[in-house]
């Protein structure tokens, strides 16, 4: 039993490690056909039509074959009944089964049966007394009368019914092997006894003819199946050339090459098909630049207007300062209003300055500064900026650094300006409880992980939560005055350090942020060194995947177009477009 269990457990364990190379080798073998249109659609035609003529081949041989074996035995039928005629007609002359002419006319009577033209072709005949008569069968005068086989089956049937019978079977009466043959007998009465005549015709000429139809169908079947595989193909080939065709230029329209178009050929439905596309694509390039031109305007307008409110905001802050200054001297409501003011105008400023740092973005003029740095230093004094907000909402930063430096390099100004804003988010949304910030790398990757223990995120909202100018709360009261557009430039910071920026949240579970980016600019980043879900997380929803960066490749023809395999950006979030 021990040895079977053996053999058992090295057979399943060789078949688990054939499953991968088989389940690979099954995929390979599999996606030409599920590629190539043109494929499917000859392997489609090859086999029906060959289904088709196999069954039609198969009628026809079998309908000429049966008409060719009735033709035979209506012919040999036909001679069997004139044979018997003969053989009434010679041998009803003699006196009886005494008479001493008996045996010559028995032999003489087969001889004229062999002398006998006929349409059902070479024969072979036998006649054989009754048992009262004495007197040998004959089976010719060249034949020997041993090698002339009549079935038994017909014997019974010719002797017992009296009646004309027939039977195929195989014989060797010529000693050159077995062959089909048509066995046909008949019950003879002469008047004063009894006798059995019997036909062998051989069906040589009808198997040669079988063979030839049968050969000839084959061969006429599988050159049409050729013609019909060879004809989809052609077809198959004029339909899906121009389908390959508008493929590529969708593909080239899709990776921003507006200018492509189909070639139009003709005046067919396919060709009208590439018109159309073309006037789609002419309608699409049209729609997208005059969107460029609005989008362009648009930024220019937004970029224009903060630079030209810098001049009046100076002015007004220098106004504003100065009664700030002089407050104690004014009334209280005075006093209060020049508070206000100074606080309104710190937000303002912010707001013009996250304006500007977005229209670069936008008009991609945002340039990495990055140099090699240490992360530690700077997670530090970002959590120490907090420290008086942190104190007034109970809601305190808890650090966890290496003991070492972590050295990245990064962009210094733009990572800090990351951290403040997730940071002050998770005070901000913290419900008065800790936030704790996570920093940890491995040899290719450095992240930063953020986690409150708020509200969380309902659902839907994590695709919402990058957008500018987005709040998961309207109504909640804000203490830092951000200016809607924290976490849009935070994500914009990430994808030009070719990182990424993930967000989980759950209901009641709080939120976690994670910053992932290269130790080395320019490096591809595929894993990160922290935990997206936080582990003490009692629900995980699936994040939302976002792409990190511009990331691009080329197709086949050179062509730029969208990476598949761009790393993911996950978005979702218990606040909305950013608080700094």
């Amino acid at each position: 039993m021990s040895l079977l269990d053996s053999v058992v457990r090295r057979a399943r364990t060789t078949l688990h490690r054939a499953a991968p190379g088989l389940g690979r080798r099954a995929r390979r073998a599999v996606s030409p056909w599920r590629r190539s249109l043109s494929l499917r659609v000859v392997s489609i035609t090859l086999l029906v039509s060959s289904l088709l003529v196999a069954a039609f081949g198969y009628f026809v041989a079998k309908q000429i074959t049966a008409g060719l074996v009735v033709a035979k035995r209506q012919a040999a039928v036909r001679q069997v009944s004139s044979g018997a005629g003969t053989v009434t007609q010679q041998l009803a002359a003699l006196s009886g089964a005494q008479d001493p002419q008996l045996a010559a006319s028995v032999r003489d009577v087969v001889v004229n049966l062999y002398s006998v033209p006929t349409r059902a072709g070479t024969y072979e005949v036998k006649l054989v007394p009754d048992s009262r008569i004495d007197v040998a069968p004959y089976g010719g005068p060249a034949a020997d009368q041993t090698r002339i086989e009549v079935p038994a089956a017909l014997r019974d049937t010719v002797s017992r019914k009296g009646a004309l019978a027939y039977q195929f079977t195989t014989a060797n009466p010529d000693g050159q092997g077995r062959r089909p043959y048509l066995a046909v007998g008949e019950h003879v009465d002469v008047g004063w006894g009894v006798f059995n005549l019997y036909y062998l015709f051989p069906l040589d000429d009808e198997v040669a003819a079988a063979n030839l139809v049968r050969n000839t169908t084959i061969i006429a079947g599988l050159a049409l199946v050729l013609l019909l595989a060879l004809m989809a193909a052609i077809v198959a080939r004029m339909v899906v050339t121009p389908v390959r065709a508008a493929a590529r230029t969708a593909q080239r329209l899709s990776a921003g090459l507006l200018h492509e178009r189909m070639e139009v050929r003709g005046e067919d439905d396919l060709a009208r098909l590439a018109a159309s596309f073309n006037q789609m694509a002419s309608n699409l390039q049209n729609q997208i630049v005059r969107l460029e031109e609005l989008s362009r305007l648009q930024r220019r307008f937004t970029s224009d207007v903060s630079h030209e409110l810098r001049t009046p905001l100076t002015t007004v802050r220098m106004a504003a300062d100065m009664l700030y200054a002089g407050r104690d001297e004014f009334p209280p409501a005075a006093a209060r209003s020049s508070e206000l003011l100074a606080d309104e105008l710190d937000r303002f400023e912010a707001l013009l300055t996250d304006l500007l740092e977005i229209s670069r973005f936008d008009a991609g003029f945002a340039v990495l500064d990055a140099e090699a740095v240490d992360l530690v230093p700077i997670v530090q004094r970002v959590a120490a900026g907090f420290a008086v907000l942190a104190e007034r909402l109970h809601a305190p930063v808890q650090l966890h650094t290496p003991d070492g430096p972590v050295i990245a390099e990064v962009d210094p100004r733009r990572v800090e300006r990351v951290l403040r804003n997730l940071i002050g988010n998770a005070i901000e949304h913290g419900e008065h409880r800790p936030v704790e910030v996570h920093l940890a790398a491995d040899d290719r990757t450095v992240a930063i992980a953020v986690r409150d223990h708020g509200i969380g995120l309902r659902p839907g909202e994590e695709k919402l939560v990058f957008n500018r100018f987005w709040r998961a709360d309207p109504s909640r009261a804000r203490q830092t005055g951000g200016t809607g557009l924290g976490l849009s430039i935070s994500l914009e910071d990430a994808r030009l350090h070719g990182g990424w920026l993930e967000a989980w949240g759950a209901p009641g579970q709080g939120s976690q942020f994670r910053l992932t980016v290269p130790a080395r600019a320019g490096d591809r980043i595929v894993s990160s060194p922290l935990p997206l879900v936080p582990p003490d997380a009692d629900v995980s929803p699936a994040p939302l995947a976002l792409p990190a960066g511009p990331a691009t490749g080329t197709l086949d023809d050179g062509t730029p177009s969208l990476d598949p395999d761009a790393d993911p950006l996950t978005a979702g979030s218990t606040r909305g477009g950013g608080d700094e």
